[in-house]
């Protein structure tokens, strides 16, 4: 199935809470297991139960901070900024990927559901079974993605002027500072390159010593 982008498969509602819009999606209706792609705190924090975990990249989409957090890493007073994506042709989002149990998807719903939707993607792995075994290298699965039509969205900005919001803002699930270590930190830890995220980190670090704790 190939990989469409974001303005084709987009679904607005008046309200950010995107639970109802994703409950109605029947994405691998039938299947008993999915697999799921994430590239922000899915890298780090998967509370859930998995299969399995592989690092893997999708093709066409950038990460970016331009999404609006209003329900973990921010309020709605003073929201923060966490990670969405954005069609980029050519380009790779490195991340991890889960093969989860169908029913996983309800609570993911409520954690991503500021504003994300469910978008059909293809992941290609890139562990060492991957490179050992070409008939495993890729899945069709499903991203969790804000898109400019949610309410939440925040958008492009300076870089000073996200630094600045993301230096500041705090929610339920703990510092945004924190998060956007913790996402660098991660993706160092694959091996990766993502210059939006750590020119981000970089400079938020300069701005703030003492804001990169251990995760």
């Amino acid at each position: 199935m190939p990989t469409t982008s974001l303005a084709a498969t987009t679904a607005t509602s008046s309200s950010a809470d995107t639970r109802e819009l994703n409950r109605r999606m029947s994405h691998f209706e039938g299947q008993s297991k999915v697999w799921l792609f994430g590239y922000g705190s899915l890298i780090w924090k998967a509370d859930f139960a998995w299969h399995q975990r592989r690092p893997a990249v999708i093709h066409d989409l950038s990460r970016r901070f331009w999404q609006g957090s209003h329900d973990h890493r921010g309020t709605l007073e003073a929201p923060g900024r966490v990670a969405t994506l954005v069609d980029e042709p050519g380009a790779e989002c490195l991340g991890m990927a889960y093969l989860i149990d169908r029913e996983i998807l309800a609570p993911l719903d409520l954690r991503e559901k500021n504003g994300y939707l469910r978008r059909v993607t293809t992941m290609h792995f890139v562990d060492k079974a991957a490179k050992a075994d070409n008939a495993t290298d890729r899945a069709e699965g499903l991203v969790y993605i804000a898109t400019q039509e949610n309410t939440a969205w925040l958008g492009e900005a300076p870089l000073t002027g996200m630094v600045e919001q993301i230096s500041q803002a705090h929610g339920p699930s703990g510092a945004n500072a924190e998060y956007l270590h913790n996402l660098a930190d991660a993706l160092r830890e694959l091996g990766g390159h993502d210059e939006h995220v750590f020119t981000l980190a970089d400079t938020l670090r300069e701005r703030m010593p003492g804001s990169n704790p251990q995760r």
